[in-house]
């Protein structure tokens, strides 16, 4: 269970200082790491990867985020599964309705994924500046995976050209051909399209891989909500429908996208983000599920990563959060001081 092992190892890089920076001057991609490692993970993780050094780290339920100075530990994972465990896929952990995980599945629901936030070699800079906080160095050729990228993109863009081209040139054939017998028999005749079928079919699998190609290459430098705006959700519910829907909301705030990891709910969870109490006094639910869809299409600075939430997810939390409504609490009475 090696990957479960990383621990909570995404949510933080803080001010490593001389360490990053030892032997010369920081390349760009290690003070891109070192910035976005600040930005989105010392606040659990410390500064320097040592447990308990994050203010949010003894407010987190268990497990805590795991001691990413730990040379002896950390030193066993490879480069490409820290990488795996900030951008992954978020799994319900929940004993009853959850996902079914393997040996080799990371499923720590405060750990949250940045895989819909940040762009893949932003990733692997964090991943690079994760490795300095126990006295390593990233493996990983972050610029031939680039290369990699570029090209298989123009391969798949030549495979497409070439699947265009016996396409256009097949149907012209059959096109020909049609109106050939046309002016022999004196009628009109129609194109045999499955003449040209295979070559329209070659054609369309050729699209798809130019297109998944091109999506890679995206992904890889562009961030993938950058400037998706989430619609108006539809959120009526049926009566007899609620209750199961916003128990359901609770379980995954809890054993899937781990939401105490962040947010303070009854004294108990984080303290990076906001206490949600009087959540459902406080926000409007058309706002609360755009903004678990994509926070930074919203809020470009927010620390909060877009955690993948489907659409009948992002429904049952909204509703769940609708319905935190604490009683405002009363103010402490002030106590006189006592004079000797």
């Amino acid at each position: 269970m090696k990957a479960a092992r990383l621990g909570v190892i995404g949510l933080a890089v803080g001010v490593l200082g001389g360490a990053l920076i030892a032997g010369g001057c920081a390349s760009e991609q290690e003070k891109r790491g070192h910035e976005l490692y600040t930005h989105y993970c010392s606040d659990c993780h410390g500064p320097s990867g040592k447990q308990n050094e994050g203010f949010n780290w003894s407010f987190m339920p268990d497990p805590k985020p795991k001691d990413l100075s730990n040379k002896s530990e950390m030193g066993t994972f490879t480069d490409q599964e820290i990488f795996d465990t900030i951008s992954r896929d978020m799994l319900n952990t929940n004993e009853e309705e959850g996902d079914e995980i393997g040996d080799d599945d990371f499923a720590v629901p405060t750990m949250p994924t940045f895989k819909y936030t940040l762009s893949e070699d932003e990733i692997w800079a964090i991943v690079g500046h994760v490795r300095t906080l126990h006295g390593m160095k990233m493996e990983f050729n972050v610029e031939a995976r680039k290369a990699s990228l570029d090209e298989g993109l123009k391969a798949a863009q030549t495979k497409f050209d070439q699947a265009k081209q016996a396409y256009e040139e097949a149907e012209k054939k059959a096109s020909d051909e049609a109106e050939r017998k046309s002016e022999e028999l004196n009628k009109d005749v129609d194109v045999d399209e499955s003449a040209y079928a295979a070559e329209q079919e070659a054609m369309g699998v050729a699209k798809k891989e130019l297109d998944t190609a091109q999506v890679a290459l995206n992904n890889f430098s562009t961030r993938p909500g950058r400037g998706v705006s989430v619609p108006r959700p539809d959120l009526t519910v049926k009566p007899a429908e609620a209750a199961a829907l916003i128990a359901r909301g609770k379980r995954l705030y809890e054993d899937k996208y781990g939401c105490n990891g962040c947010h303070n709910l009854e004294g108990e969870g984080g303290k990076i983000g906001p206490a949600l109490d009087r959540a459902g006094f406080r926000l409007n639910a058309t706002w609360v599920y755009r903004w678990l869809k994509n926070p930074q299409a919203m809020d470009s600075a927010t620390r909060m990563p877009a955690l993948g939430l489907n659409d009948a997810d992002a429904k049952a939390v909204t509703m769940y959060v609708a319905t935190l409504r604490a009683e405002k609490s009363e103010p402490e009475e002030e106590k006189p001081v006592e004079t000797p």
